[in-house]
C-alpha cells in the first residue's frame, strides 16, 4: 500500500503533471496556470 501512496503522490505531483502537459504541447505559461489552480484545488488531498 505504501508503495501506491508514493506512485500516487509522484504522478499526481503538481511539477509532474506541468511537464506532461508541456510535453503535449500545452504553452508553459498556460500549463503553470493550470497547475497553479490545480495544486491549490486537488494536489492537496494526495500529500
Amino acid at each position: 500500500m505504501r508503495a501506491f501512496r508514493r506512485f500516487c503522490q509522484h504522478i499526481f505531483n503538481p511539477l509532474h503533471v506541468f511537464c506532461r502537459l508541456r510535453q503535449a504541447g500545452v504553452h508553459s505559461q498556460a500549463a503553470m496556470n493550470v497547475c497553479r489552480v490545480y495544486e491549490r484545488s486537488v494536489y492537496r488531498f494526495f500529500r
